[in-house]
């Protein structure tokens, strides 16, 4: 006879954290959910992820696509792989390091939600004013001049001249009280930044993302600029979240 209750299963314990991705940012928010996972210690240390199957179809992305997050896990040492019959994507202990403490300690004094949300509204704001008013000659070439300095900025620099592209896109925009609130809040999102990994296909996808936008801008379509905006900061967001919040 069965006992007043079944155990629960690895999906159960899941559930209120994965679910299917929106598709401008598959990878941030698929990379976003697992590290959730794992810091809430969803699935403890030792214990198996779900199998690469599973997993991308709960969260509504290719296996090509799941194998970059779970790179991504193992570069970071959260997770390792194991071969053989009980093999698969096992999460590791977790580190004790002062660092880590000392890193936890400074992030608890950002209020992270606080700064994302005032980076949306400013960076959003921006691009749609920017393609409402039109940008022409001189304007419109600074505009395409710092998205050039991005393609194929080494990785060193990459960081540098993504902070260049926004803040011209702000200065554009006509308003100088904006522009000085908007330098403001990203010195604070380049200070978290500086505190998670640099990932390549993350960046690959910011750079379509600004191709787009900067194209958007350009062509004076403002609802098209907005809304490429505000999916680009939340790909920008979803990392931050998984990592820091």
């Amino acid at each position: 006879m069965s006992g007043g209750g079944s155990a629960e299963t690895p999906a159960d314990r899941l559930a209120p954290v994965l679910r299917p991705v929106r598709a401008g940012n598959g990878f941030e928010e698929a990379l976003e959910q697992i590290l959730q996972v794992v810091r809430l210690g969803l699935v403890p240390a030792g214990e198996r992820l779900p199998a690469e199957r599973e997993l991308a179809e709960r969260l509504g992305i290719s296996r090509v696509t799941l194998r970059e997050v779970l790179k991504v896990l193992h570069e970071q040492g959260l997770v390792e792989s194991r071969r053989g019959r009980y093999g698969g994507t096992f999460v590791r202990p977790r580190a004790e390091a002062g660092g880590a403490d000392e890193l936890r300690r400074r992030i608890a004094e950002v209020d992270l939600e606080d700064v994302l949300r005032f980076r949306e509204v400013l960076e959003v704001g921006a691009a749609g004013l920017c393609a409402a008013h039109g940008l022409t000659g001189e304007r419109a070439d600074r505009l395409g001049r710092a998205l050039e300095r991005t393609r194929d900025a080494p990785l060193a620099d990459y960081r540098r001249l993504d902070t260049l592209l926004h803040l011209t896109l702000a200065e554009l925009c006509g308003s100088p009280s904006l522009t000085a609130q908007y330098a403001a809040v990203r010195a604070t999102v380049n200070d978290l930044l500086d505190r998670i990994p640099l990932l390549v296909r993350n960046l690959e996808h910011s750079q379509r993302q600004h191709t787009a936008l900067v194209e958007a801008v350009l062509e004076g379509d403002a609802d098209g600029a907005r809304e490429m905006m505000r999916e680009h900061c939340a790909g920008t967001a979803a990392l931050l979240r998984g990592f820091l919040a």
